[in-house]
């Protein structure tokens, strides 16, 4: 297993995590953008994850629904920049909980034969938010995620 890497550097206003992952561009791709796939592995695994919408092409719109076992929902969305099947994916990313903070994230995957190295690149619209998102544990959900993320794919075809 590979361990996730974030980086959130003072007084910048983004956040990296790169990640060697177990299986190839093509593999890790459909997983970020199969409505099926997403709910195995997005966020921690204690929340139902429901994916209401997901365009994944240019211009097109993505939303994505968190439970948690007490019902408070928490709610997600964004818009699709650029997609290149296998190799990147530009969108952006809003939590609907505090709208008007918007994060454009650059996600490439790199082909390493039967491996991929992930990098996502998180630019926020003030280093305030930046903090504001580290600080509300953002970290445990990237991990949680990329380690349920390790036994998804295995399983995908």
């Amino acid at each position: 297993m590979h361990k996730v890497q974030i980086t959130v550097e003072r007084g910048k206003q983004e956040i990296l995590v790169t990640r060697i992952l177990d299986a190839p561009p093509a593999l890790v791709f459909k997983a970020m953008t199969d409505p099926v796939a997403i709910p195995r592995w997005w966020g921690p695994g204690e929340l139902l994850t429901e994916v209401e919408k997901l365009e994944v092409h240019q211009g097109g719109k993505w939303r994505i629904v968190q439970t948690d076992p007490a019902g408070n929902s928490y709610r997600f969305h964004g818009v699709y920049h650029d997609v290149s099947p296998s190799k990147r994916i530009v969108r952006t990313f809003e939590y609907e909980g505090e709208p008007g903070h918007v994060i454009l994230e650059t996600t490439v995957l790199k082909n390493l034969s039967d491996k991929t190295a992930l990098t996502i690149q998180s630019v926020f619209q003030s280093v305030a938010d930046r903090d504001g998102m580290v600080q509300a544990g953002m970290e445990r959900g990237i991990r949680e995620s990329y380690e349920r993320l390790d036994v998804l794919l295995p399983q995908l075809h």
